[in-house]
């Protein structure tokens, strides 16, 4: 509708709702013959009457009475469409897309979030890193709080923090009476491994193939609670970022040593994976992301950075 016809229609409406000009006027904040003006030029447009004008008084037409049902649903509907916006700004209701390859680190912030704003409803979607980023650029995801984030400019990506990798194996095992192992013990042992997609995996595999170490993958399964269980059950050791691993009384976690840089040379270090806060960069945050992202202190001391 052209800005010109729907100045028309209100000021139609006003003065059918108010029963005069003078009163519309008042109520629109503008002056009566600007008002007057956009009336007579609906009617001229149309070759129609809509009023009968009878001193400062006027009457609906039979033609205005129609008009007028029709402008009640019209504005009716336009003050929902106000008020809705409103809401969506105070973050009184909206929705709020969320994915991570692990609950553990953005649990916390999603409940603080409820807390903040009851009335916004929260999707939260768990998946290895390869489904979660698929969610981001498909614009199902609001924001992802992601291991091991590949460089790409699409992405805006700040560092959250840095976990070790640890190795897990049952109570029965050999190695349970210690507290961690090189690398290079780790040479021909069975493993439980994530699916493909896993960074923890990839990010390990990486520091076998540094140390030139194999192991014997004897189960490759999609889930950390699956591998959990697997370890438990003796088919093999399992690896697991140390803040993911839940209390066990089956299984002893053990810290991995002797583990080459990804940066070469020859020092050595304890294996880590990073958490990052994901986003994309051309996707203008909503009111209820924007205040999602605003509970993370690295997002609020400055922009975040793309990787490129």
């Amino acid at each position: 509708m052209k800005a010109i016809i729907y100045a028309e229609l209100r000021a139609f409406h006003a003065v059918a709702m108010a029963g005069g000009f003078t009163a519309a006027a008042r109520q629109l904040r503008i002056t009566q013959p600007t008002l007057s003006s956009q009336v007579a030029q609906l009617e001229a447009r149309n070759g129609v009457t809509l009023f009968h004008r009878r001193g400062r008084k006027v009457e609906l037409t039979a033609l205005g009475i129609s008009l007028l049902e029709i402008t009640r649903r019209l504005f009716d509907l336009e003050g929902e469409a106000a008020a809705l916006l409103a809401a969506e700004r105070s973050l009184a209701s909206g929705k709020l897309a969320l994915g991570a390859d692990s609950p553990h680190h953005i649990l916390g912030r999603v409940a603080e979030f409820h807390r903040r704003h009851p009335g916004v409803r929260i999707a939260l979607s768990i998946g290895n890193s390869e489904q979660v980023l698929a969610g981001l650029f498909d614009y199902r995801l609001d924001a992802a709080v992601l291991a091991d984030v590949p460089q790409d400019p699409r992405l805006l990506t700040r560092e959250l923090h840095r976990d070790p990798i640890v190795v897990f194996v049952p109570r029965e095992h050999p190695w349970a009476k210690k507290t961690a192992i090189e690398i290079k013990d780790l040479a021909g042992q069975k493993m439980v491994a994530r699916e493909a997609g896993s960074v923890t995996r990839a990010i390990f595999e990486r520091a076998l193939a540094r140390a030139k170490v194999a192991v014997d993958t004897v189960l490759e399964i999609e889930s950390r609670e699956a591998v959990r269980e697997a370890v438990a059950q003796g088919l093999g050791f399992g690896v697991i970022s140390a803040a993911e691993m839940s209390p066990d009384p089956r299984l002893k976690t053990l810290a991995l040593r002797g583990v080459a840089s990804e940066r070469g040379g020859t020092e050595h270090s304890r294996l880590e994976m990073g958490e990052y806060l994901v986003r994309l960069h051309e996707r203008r945050p909503s009111p209820a992301a924007e205040a999602f992202l605003a509970l993370f202190p690295e997002h609020g001391r400055e922009p975040a950075r793309r990787r490129a």
